[in-house]
């Protein structure tokens, strides 16, 4: 197993909260009278910001193309040591992603102060409650933005990609695990973060290289050693966007079996994966999207 039974059940928990807590933010943002004119499902304005503005047969090319332009330019980040710059892009991205969450329910004035105060302590004063807690309502705010402009098929083929560009990060080129090390180096992680204690005496993970605010040092028993479990934050939002899409396009029952499915696939990794080594999710959970999908499709036949 790749980590302790009460840390794998913590994260599929987290997976599924972020998931369905994503599904039912996206509900608040369909626009009924709209959809009841059109026909099909149609979605309000953000309180912040514009929705890029894509064709739904070809999202998926601007997607993966804005993927390794971030992904050149965190690498960029990393080889100067610029991890300043890091922190502002990603405050800027959790705010503005919170925002949209929070807006669901509360008015835009409240839902960009309370998302401001709540980026700030996040980035530069973070803990483990804080840290968590947001992720759960950032990929909600990402679903918000993206599962529109998306059709069924064309996140279905971002989700191959995905997992494709994933596996090849993790198990090739490894500039997935100089990513999420730098970022936990920086103390700002894209993520579910959760530290534990064990008793591996051949465990080799210091303290200093983990985020330090977001470890409970005081509850590490003497001569324990620290790990963490982590899951990325693409791992969480694409399966949502996922699910989103199968609601805007199928319906709400029908995207509430994707979750399930997707979090199997995660579950089938964490149980399988050697604790030691670093493995690609996307594969995993994609697979257990498009499991889901076709389960759907058999019960509306």
């Amino acid at each position: 197993m790749k980590h302790t039974f009460p840390i794998f059940l913590i994260l599929l928990g987290g997976f599924l909260a972020a998931q369905f807590l994503g599904l039912a933010i996206l509900n608040q943002y369909i626009d009924p009278v709209q959809s009841a004119v059109t026909g099909e499902t149609e979605f309000k304005d953000l309180p912040v910001g514009e929705r890029p503005e894509l064709e739904e047969k070809t999202a998926y090319l601007w997607v993966i193309v804005a993927i390794l332009i971030g992904t050149v330019i965190m690498l960029f980040l990393i080889r100067f040591q610029w991890t300043w710059i890091w922190k502002i892009w990603f405050l800027f991205a959790v705010v503005f992603t919170l925002t949209i969450s929070l807006g669901a329910f509360l008015p835009k004035i409240a839902a960009v102060v309370l998302a401001v105060l709540l980026g700030i302590w996040k980035i530069f004063k973070p803990n483990f409650w804080v840290h968590n807690l947001t992720e759960l309502f950032v990929y909600a705010g990402l679903a918000v933005i993206f599962v529109p402009v998306f059709s069924v098929w064309s996140i279905s083929i971002l989700l191959v990609l995905i997992a494709i560009y994933d596996a090849y990060a993790v198990w090739k080129s490894k500039h997935m695990i100089t990513l999420a090390k730098s970022q936990a180096k920086a103390k700002v992680f894209a993520g579910f973060f959760v530290p534990y204690a064990t008793q591996d005496k051949k465990e080799k993970v210091a303290h200093k290289n983990m985020l330090p605010s977001l470890v409970p040092t005081k509850k590490i028993p003497r001569g324990a050693a620290l790990r963490t479990a982590v899951l990325g934050g693409g791992d969480i939002g694409f399966p949502l966007i996922f699910a989103g899409v199968i609601f805007k396009e199928l319906g709400l029952w029908q995207s509430l079996i994707i979750p399930f499915f997707a979090a199997a696939g995660l579950a089938f990794l964490l149980w399988k994966g050697n604790e030691k080594k670093f493995y690609p999710a996307m594969p995993f959970i994609g697979a257990g999207c498009f499991l889901g999908l076709l389960v759907v499709w058999a019960l509306s036949l």
